[in-house]
């Protein structure tokens, strides 16, 4: 997520992701105009994103340009990825503002692919289409068109683990080893137990999680069908699954072991360093997330296990070139280097950013994370990575999960009963949907 990613990602990579602290730049600050470029040919590519994909935290954007003398590279960014997709849709409408890299969260590659092929470049005309042997065959094809067309190469992908304050686990005296901790947590009741158990002896003012949003999020990532089933069809208000994510996600409430945070927040970014929860369910890209939020004084503090209730996937990203795009084959060239296996492997290092590249999760499988106490990230992710199931994605899943983690944020801030509160999610979809 690029993230979330997926995004938070969810990209929300997957990704994306949105996601580190610093990167506040308003929406919709991409530019397609050449006013930028230097005399001699020399050229500024532009590049427009949600949140935090790693690329300039990692140094690949100075890398890029030591290796191409005359080429400058320029990022913009948007923490919430809902309000980037929004400006993203405008300036596609209209044509103009538009960066010559766009970054497309996983649960928007749909729209893209479905409804929008003709706004973006179909890259095999740069010979993407050789790419093809380097990705994931799922993530690969997520982004291509009815009519072949390769409209994105992946970045990311979200493999699903649980991130936990150790010096808040001793202070209420639970144990902090992530192998013991993943036993008792290996269901979604038990992790809520143990929340339970957490709020009888929580520090002040922490609690056992951010917000039950995020619970629903984590939880739905673990299901090949969502909102969607793989003949197209809506199916999210009869899924059973679904049920399931929403009604723990209320007990969690019901509970009391909620922050209450709003992700992407303000108070939600300042949690992070005030250890205002213990637990976060944290897809790869959000390692680097909450780096950039807890910052220094989080380093050691931090550690991960496994998810309760199996394996899953929350977000992941893509890069891409629209047509009214500048740059377009310096921009091809530049996504196709950031999306690179070595290029992947250097992102995972240094922001938790899971590769969707094959080559690069071999590469990656012994990477542990002295940030978070030297977790095994590589195993922890790369197991969640090859058991998460292949997700059926749909035009508008993006959409849907923010009427529904919206309508949870009804019920844990202000207390609305979960009966209305899902009624407001469903016309909330009707309104989306049109």
């Amino acid at each position: 997520m690029p993230i979330t990613r997926a995004a938070t990602q969810a990209a929300l990579r997957l990704g994306a992701v949105a996601l580190a602290g610093s990167l506040l730049a308003a929406c919709g600050s991409g530019s397609s105009g050449t006013a930028s470029d230097k005399p001699g040919g020399e050229v500024t590519l532009t590049v427009d994103l949600f949140g935090s994909f790693g690329y300039k935290e990692a140094g690949l954007y100075a890398e890029y340009e030591k290796l191409h003398p005359g080429v400058t590279i320029k990022q913009t960014d948007t923490e919430d990825e809902a309000d980037y997709w929004k400006s993203l849709q405008t300036r596609l409408a209209g044509g103009g503002g538009l960066a010559d890299v766009q970054g497309i969260e996983v649960g928007r590659i749909a729209s893209v692919t479905q409804q929008q092929a003709d706004r973006f470049e179909d890259l095999r005309k740069y010979g993407a289409d050789g790419l093809k042997g380097q990705f994931a065959d799922a993530k690969w094809a997520a982004a291509t068109g009815k009519n072949g067309e390769v409209l994105g190469l992946g970045t990311d992908v979200g493999p699903e683990a649980m991130c936990y304050r150790t010096d808040l686990f001793e202070q209420a005296g639970l144990p902090t080893d992530r192998a013991e901790l993943a036993k008792r947590w290996s269901t979604w009741d038990g992790y809520l137990e143990l929340g339970k158990q957490y709020k009888a002896k929580a520090p002040a003012k922490s609690a056992w999680l951010d917000s039950v949003g995020s619970l629903f999020s984590i939880m739905i990532g673990q299901e090949k069908e969502r909102y969607y089933d793989a003949s197209g069809a809506l199916i999210w208000e009869t899924n059973p699954a679904l049920k399931t994510a929403w009604e723990t996600s209320v007990k969690a409430s019901d509970a009391g072991l909620s922050a209450k945070l709003d992700q992407w927040s303000p108070q939600w970014n300042q949690a992070f360093a005030a250890g205002s929860f213990a637990t976060i369910p944290c897809p790869a890209w959000m390692l680097g997330y909450i780096k950039g939020q807890a910052g220094d004084g989080g380093k050691g503090k931090w550690d991960i296990a496994a998810l309760p209730g199996g394996a899953g996937n929350w977000g992941g990203s893509y890069l891409a070139v629209p047509r009214a795009a500048q740059h377009k084959k310096e921009a091809y060239e530049l996504i196709k280097w950031l999306t690179a296996p070595e290029q992947q492997a250097k992102i995972f290092a240094k922001q938790g950013n899971f590769p969707s590249s094959t080559g690069a999760i071999a590469e990656v499988a012994d990477t542990k994370d002295p940030y978070f106490s030297g977790a095994p990230i590589g195993k922890i992710f790369g197991d969640a990575a090859k058991a998460a199931p292949v997700q059926v994605l749909g035009i508008h899943d993006q959409n849907i999960n923010q009427q529904i983690t919206n309508a949870l944020s009804e019920v844990e801030r202000k207390g609305l009963a979960p009966e209305k509160a899902w009624e407001n999610a469903k016309k909330g979809v009707a309104n989306t949907l049109g």
